[in-house]
C-alpha cells in the first residue's frame, strides 16, 4: 500500500480493479477542510485518462510492472508478434493492446513490454525513431527550414509533418511521444 502523500509521476497503481500510472498529481490544501491529492491517472490497459481526487493519506495498492526487453518480429494484419530477449519466447499481442505503438514498430526493434500479474499489458517505446520517408512531395529549389511543412508517410505508414527540404529515402528522427518529426539523421 502506498499513500497518496507519496505518489509521484510515473507510479503505478491498482485502482478499481485495474492498473494505472500517475502523469499528474497535486497536493491541495484549502483554506477550509482537509487536505486532497487532485491527480491524473492513465489506464495502462486502455490508455484512457482519468481525473480522479483522493483524501489526503488516504492508502492505495501500489501496482507491480515488470518491464522485460522484447524483440518486434513482424504482423500478420491482426496480431503483432515479439520475441522475449532472455527466454526466446514468442507472443503475441493485437493492435487494441499496443494502441498508438503500432505507428512506430519496425522490423527487429528492441523494446519494453509492460507485465501486470504475468499478462502484457502494453509496451514502452524508446522516447525516438528513425524512420524512412517512403513518400513525400518533391522539394522545391530554394526552399529552407524555417519555411512551412508538408506531409510524408513514413515507412510503417505514419504521416508526420516535415520541413520542405525533406525528400524520399531520408531517415527522419520521430517523438514517440508527440509523434512529431526532430531531424533529419
Amino acid at each position: 500500500m502506498i499513500s497518496t502523500n507519496d505518489f509521484k509521476t510515473g507510479l503505478t497503481i491498482e485502482f478499481e480493479g485495474d492498473v494505472y500510472q500517475v502523469i499528474e498529481f497535486q497536493h491541495v490544501k484549502p483554506g477550509k477542510g482537509s487536505a486532497f491529492v487532485r491527480s491524473k491517472l492513465k489506464n495502462m490497459r486502455t490508455g484512457a485518462v482519468v481525473d480522479k481526487t483522493f483524501n489526503a493519506g488516504e492508502k492505495i495498492p501500489k501496482a507491480h510492472v515488470d518491464r522485460r526487453e522484447v524483440q518486434y518480429l513482424y504482423n500478420d494484419g491482426a496480431n503483432y508478434y515479439f520475441m522475449d530477449m532472455e527466454t526466446y519466447d514468442q507472443f503475441e499481442m493485437t493492435k487494441e493492446q499496443l494502441g498508438d505503438a503500432v505507428k512506430y514498430l519496425k522490423d527487429n526493434m528492441i523494446i519494453t513490454n509492460l507485465l501486470f500479474k504475468g499478462q502484457s499489458i502494453g509496451v514502452d517505446l524508446p522516447n525516438f525513431v528513425e524512420l524512412e520517408v517512403v513518400e513525400t512531395s518533391p522539394g522545391i529549389k530554394g526552399d529552407t527550414a524555417s519555411g512551412g511543412s508538408k506531409p510524408a508517410t513514413l515507412e510503417t505508414g505514419m504521416v508526420v509533418n516535415v520541413p520542405f527540404f525533406i525528400n524520399v529515402g531520408d531517415v527522419l528522427q520521430i517523438d514517440t511521444r508527440t509523434g512529431h518529426y526532430i531531424k533529419r539523421v
